[in-house]
């Protein structure tokens, strides 16, 4: 009896040092509690180009955050999260949950300027991330599978992280993202 193709496969190995699996990501997290719990990804560009997008989302609120990456290294995404989520107050930031790309093996150095935590999806389970999964749908709206990142401009980043911000969501009663974040960070005075 001849063995199947997927069966000569080898399984391949982390090279995520620490890594620690999404079966420990705080409950708060799993059941969107708070504000602060957020999950990266990247959305790659065509084949002729080394650019990406960085993609980071609130699990609460659907709150996104957009860059570009000229190469999708570590340490650029790396840089490019700290850079992204620099805004929030550290006391507002708890977890990052990430996919198995290499491109996020500085996690550590994230965490330590950050102050957050992070988790990793089992490998080839994106719909462990589904929040981030479901905005990078919404990219590709405007820029489809083909497209070149290199041409596309900062502008059209900020306009396409506005369009998803504003737009009103079934999962959040038909509020937009930033109207949740606004509910979620600003403390109520009576």
């Amino acid at each position: 009896m001849r063995k199947r193709i997927w069966q000569y496969r080898k399984r391949r190995k982390s090279n995520i040092k620490n890594r620690i699996d999404i079966d420990f990501r705080p409950r708060e997290a799993n059941e969107r509690k708070e504000f602060g719990h957020f999950e990266a990804d990247t959305v790659i560009s065509s084949r002729e180009s080394s650019s990406a997008l960085l993609v980071i989302a609130d699990r609460k609120t659907r709150l996104t955050k957009i860059r570009k990456l000229t190469r999708k290294t570590s340490s650029q995404a790396s840089s490019q999260i700290i850079f992204a989520l620099n805004e929030y107050n550290v006391s507002q930031l708890h977890s990052i949950t990430y996919d198995n790309g290499t491109e996020f093996c500085g996690h550590e150095f994230v965490n330590e300027k950050l102050q957050t935590k992070s988790y990793f999806c089992k490998a080839y389970h994106a719909w462990e991330k589904g929040t981030v999964e479901n905005i990078n749908g919404l990219i590709r709206r405007f820029f489809p599978k083909k497209t070149n990142f290199d041409t596309i401009t900062e502008k059209e980043i900020q306009f396409m992280e506005n369009w998803i911000n504003n737009r009103p969501m079934k999962v959040l009663q038909f509020k937009t993202p930033f109207e949740c974040y606004l509910e979620a960070t600003v403390p109520l005075t009576c």
